[in-house]
C-alpha cells in the first residue's frame, strides 16, 4: 500500500507551499511538460483534453449569439502596429519581434501577435463600407506570444492558447451591449461549466486594456486567497476606427466611424480550475470539463468474469465519458492515479460485487462511497455527476464569500491585507493617486468595480474624500 501512495506523497501540501503544490499537480497529473524554450509549455493530452472541452462549450455559446469564427495571420508589420499609439505602448515590453526571414534581414520587422486588434482593424477597413455590412461579430481561436519575465504553467506563459473576439458595430450603444453580453456569457460559463463563481465588474482606468474606452472583467478567488482575472471584455469606442479609418455610410448617406469591441479567455482557466477545486491528492475536475467523467476499476481482475463485467459496465455508461482501467497496476495504485487526475467518479467492481449485483461508486470531491445496484448504475452516475457539478460551485462560492472582507479605513485595509487572504471591499474616490497608494502601502490592486454596487462607507478608504465607487481589491496572479 505504501507503494500505491507514492504518487500522492509526491505532491507538496497546499498548506505548506501553495505555489509548489500547484506545480506538482500540473506535472504529476501530466497536464503539461516543460519545453526546451524557457517560459513555454507543452500541453499534454490530459491538459489539452480539458481545453478542448472548454473550447467546445465556449464556441457553442458564442455561436448562439451570432459569432462567426475566422483566422488571422500570426505576424503583424510594425507600421500596422504603430497606427494605434496607446495600444502599442501598452504592449511594447511584451512584444517578440521577427527581424530576419530565410536568412535575410526584413525590410520591415514584424511582431508575433500579442493580440490581434490591429489585424482585425486593417481587415475591417477593407470590408466595411455601408451600414448593411454591420455588425461584424468575429472570433478566432489561436495562440499569442507575450515575452513574460516570470512564467507559470497555464497562469502565465510566453505562448498561450486563447480565443479573441473582435466586433464592429454601427453605434456606441450596440458596442456597449455586445461588450456586456460577452462578459456575462463568460461569467455564466465559468459558473455553470467550471463551477467557479465570479465577481463581474469594470476595471479602473489604470487597469483597463491599452487603447480601450472601458474594460470589463470577471474575477475569481483562488484557494490561497489570491484573485485571478478570468476573462475580459473591452469596449473600444471609435478610437481604433479613427486610427485605421474604418468608416461606413449610414442610412442618411453620411460617413460614420464604427464602434468596436474585443473579448478573450485563455488556457489560464485550467489553472483556475486547479487552484479553486484541487486538493492535496491532486486535481478535482468539475464533471462538465472532465475528459473522463467516470472510471471503472476491476478489483481482482484476474478472477474469472471480473474484467468482462467491467467492460459491460463501461458499455452501459457509454453515454458518459467513461474509461475502463484494465491495466495490470494494483487497484490501490489505480485509485491514487485517477484521484490525481481528478476523475469525478470511480466505480469499483469485484467478485463479491458481481455476486451481489452491485458496484461501489466513490466521489472524487467528497471521497464519499456509495453502493449501487447495477440495475440503477447509469441513472445514479448521471445523478451524482449533476450533484457534484452543483455542489462544487456552491463550495467555491462559500469559500469566496468567507474570504471576502470589508474595510472602511486605511487602518482596516492594512490590517486585512497583512493578516488575511481574499477580496477586500472598500470605497474609492476614483483618483489614481489613491489607487497607487493602496498598491504601495497595502500591496493590493484594484480587481474591479462590481456591477453590484454597495455603499459600505461614504468616504474613500485611502484619502477620506467622498467615495465614488465600491471596489474589490486584492492580491492577484
Amino acid at each position: 500500500m505504501a507503494k500505491d501512495k507514492k504518487m500522492v506523497e509526491a505532491i507538496t501540501s497546499m498548506e505548506e507551499d501553495f505555489a509548489q503544490w500547484y506545480t506538482d499537480i500540473v506535472k504529476k497529473a501530466e497536464l503539461v511538460e516543460y519545453s526546451g524554450i524557457k517560459g513555454c509549455m507543452i500541453i499534454r493530452p490530459a491538459g489539452y483534453a480539458i481545453w478542448e472541452l472548454i473550447q467546445k462549450e465556449l464556441d457553442r455559446r458564442f455561436k448562439e449569439t451570432g459569432v462567426e469564427n475566422v483566422y488571422m495571420p500570426m505576424f503583424i508589420p510594425e507600421s500596422l502596429l504603430n497606427k494605434e499609439k496607446d495600444h502599442v505602448e501598452g504592449f511594447a515590453p511584451e512584444v517578440a519581434w521577427v527581424t530576419h526571414g530565410g536568412g535575410e534581414k526584413l525590410q520591415e520587422r514584424m511582431c508575433v501577435r500579442p493580440t490581434s486588434e490591429t489585424l482585425f482593424c486593417d481587415f475591417y477597413s477593407k470590408i466595411i463600407g455601408s451600414y448593411r455590412d454591420l455588425p461584424k461579430v468575429y472570433n478566432q481561436w489561436c495562440s499569442v506570444v507575450r515575452w513574460e519575465k516570470t512564467t507559470r504553467p497555464f497562469l502565465r506563459s510566453m505562448e498561450f492558447l486563447w480565443q479573441e473576439g473582435h466586433t464592429a458595430h454601427a453605434t456606441a450603444e450596440e458596442a456597449e451591449e455586445r461588450t456586456i453580453q460577452m462578459l456575462n456569457l463568460y461569467a455564466d460559463f465559468c459558473e455553470e461549466i467550471l463551477a467557479i463563481p465570479m465577481v463581474r465588474g469594470r476595471k479602473t482606468d489604470k487597469e483597463k486594456f491599452a487603447g480601450a474606452e472601458a474594460t470589463y472583467t470577471i474575477e475569481a478567488l483562488m484557494h490561497d486567497g489570491k484573485a485571478l482575472q478570468s476573462g475580459t471584455s473591452h469596449n473600444f469606442g471609435d478610437g481604433f476606427a479613427k486610427a485605421f479609418d474604418i468608416q461606413y455610410t449610414d442610412k442618411e448617406n453620411k460617413l460614420q466611424y464604427v464602434h468596436q469591441t474585443s473579448w478573450g479567455m485563455t488556457t489560464r482557466l485550467i489553472g483556475a480550475v486547479i487552484m479553486v477545486h484541487g486538493d492535496n491528492s491532486g486535481l478535482v475536475l468539475p464533471p462538465a470539463i472532465a475528459p473522463v467523467q467516470a472510471v471503472v476499476i476491476p478489483v481482482r481482475q484476474d478472477k474469472e468474469g471480473v474484467l468482462d463485467k467491467a467492460y459491460e459496465l463501461g458499455n452501459i455508461l457509454k453515454g458518459f465519458r467513461v474509461k475502463v482501467d484494465d491495466s495490470d497496476k494494483s487497484p490501490g495504485w489505480k485509485f491514487a492515479e485517477h484521484e490525481m487526475r481528478g476523475v469525478p467518479l470511480r466505480i469499483e467492481i469485484g467478485p463479491k460485487d458481481i455476486e451481489a449485483n452491485q458496484a461501489v461508486i466513490a466521489r472524487r470531491d467528497t471521497n464519499e462511497k456509495i453502493t449501487v445496484s447495477l440495475d440503477e448504475l447509469e441513472a445514479k452516475v448521471g445523478e451524482l455527476l449533476a450533484t457534484m457539478q452543483k455542489e462544487m460551485l456552491e463550495r467555491a462560492r462559500v469559500h469566496r464569500d468567507e474570504h471576502t472582507y470589508s474595510a472602511t479605513t486605511m487602518e482596516e485595509m492594512l490590517d486585512v491585507a497583512e493578516n488575511k487572504s481574499g477580496f477586500i471591499k472598500a470605497m474609492w474616490c476614483g483618483e489614481l493617486a489613491c489607487e497607487e497608494a493602496l498598491k504601495e502601502k497595502a500591496g493590493v490592486t484594484s480587481r474591479c468595480m462590481p456591477f453590484a454596487q454597495e455603499e459600505i462607507a461614504k468616504t474613500c478608504v485611502c484619502c477620506g474624500k467622498p467615495a465614488k465607487s465600491l471596489v474589490y481589491w486584492g492580491k492577484a496572479y
